[in-house]
């Protein structure tokens, strides 16, 4: 399915790996991205492409083919019968023309290729230099590209496609799947440093009723548990801030606005801050490492995810 005429080739965004290898003509791989984002502007936003030149490519595999692939609507775009058909087919083509690519790359011994990691802003102090490191000393052919971001922002790019792998947070056992596990989090209540409310480590949950709480707005994941404990709990749990960042809840935590629930590392509070476990029941959260099913598992990615998941993690 190639002809003579010029076009671009999809970057990094569509291609995970680092040569120009190409198996296939790359404008399935374009057509695989636009069905992903249902809109032509869209996909164009995502792939760093002019969205007339997304237009063009589609266009011409219209004509090749002969039938029309896409509905244009006023929201975007949706598949025709035609292309309803040709997707599982075109999917199944690539994901062989990768992996073949990947074979071909890779016989000569190390894996090579880019592999795209996104992490929480917790986890960056204290595993990112790490992964980098044994990355450089293990892998020399790959390049790590390392994205933070908060796990809502983490999960929409693994959906799209823009991350092979993702450290998340998951809010129960139940949503873990088959994701890694990598640690386990109590939550903590978090305070002014002179709250007398701080005289132990834990604190009961029954305790927190009636507290002025700084908690993320709906619908965080975290704001719909402690909603559905509290209701579950009989417990009052009062709402005087919303923020949705703990570093902004942490602040005003600070300023005498209330008190954060939160998961807290070891050394990562400052000195205006204090914390206590909360208990009756402990409360935990997941952190996980997930990966994209719209990202072709390279031999590159594969060994990056041993790394991470060999690598001691216990306060993520």
């Amino acid at each position: 399915m190639t002809d003579n005429q010029s076009y671009p080739v999809p970057d990094t965004a569509t291609q995970p790996t680092a040569t120009a290898l190409t198996i296939i003509d790359p404008r399935w791989t374009l057509f695989v991205r636009v069905v992903a984002a249902g809109s032509l502007s869209k996909a164009a936003v995502l792939l760093d492409m002019p969205q007339s030149m997304v237009s063009r490519n589609i266009a011409l595999l219209e004509s090749q083919c002969g039938e029309r692939l896409f509905h244009r609507t006023g929201r975007g775009v949706v598949l025709t019968e035609f292309g309803e058909q040709l997707l599982p087919c075109i999917s199944d083509l690539l994901a062989n023309a990768e992996s073949l690519a990947d074979d071909i790359r890779n016989l000569r011994g190390k894996p090579v290729g880019e592999v795209v990691v996104g992490m929480l802003p917790s986890a960056v102090r204290r595993f990112a230099g790490t992964l980098f490191a044994a990355v450089r000393a293990q892998m020399p052919g790959v390049r790590l590209h390392l994205i933070e971001g908060a796990s809502a922002q983490l999960e929409e790019q693994l959906h799209d496609g823009r991350l092979d792998m993702a450290l998340v947070l998951r809010e129960s056992e139940a949503s873990i799947g088959q994701a890694h596990l990598l640690a386990r989090l109590p939550l903590h209540l978090v305070g002014p440093t002179a709250d007398p409310l701080f005289g132990s480590r834990d604190i009961a949950l029954e305790n927190l009723s009636g507290l002025p709480l700084v908690v993320p707005g709906r619908p965080h994941l975290l704001r719909a548990r402690l909603d559905h404990l509290a209701a579950e709990q009989g417990v009052e749990l009062c709402v005087a801030v919303e923020a949705d960042s703990v570093q902004l809840q942490y602040e005003v935590v600070a300023a005498g606005g209330g008190y954060a629930i939160a998961s807290v590392l070891p050394g990562s509070l400052d000195q205006r801050l204090v914390s206590s476990r909360i208990i009756e029941p402990v409360l935990e959260r997941f952190v996980v490492l997930v990966e994209s099913p719209r990202r072709p598992l390279t031999r590159a990615s594969r060994e990056v995810r041993r790394l991470i998941c060999n690598l001691s993690m216990p306060s993520i």
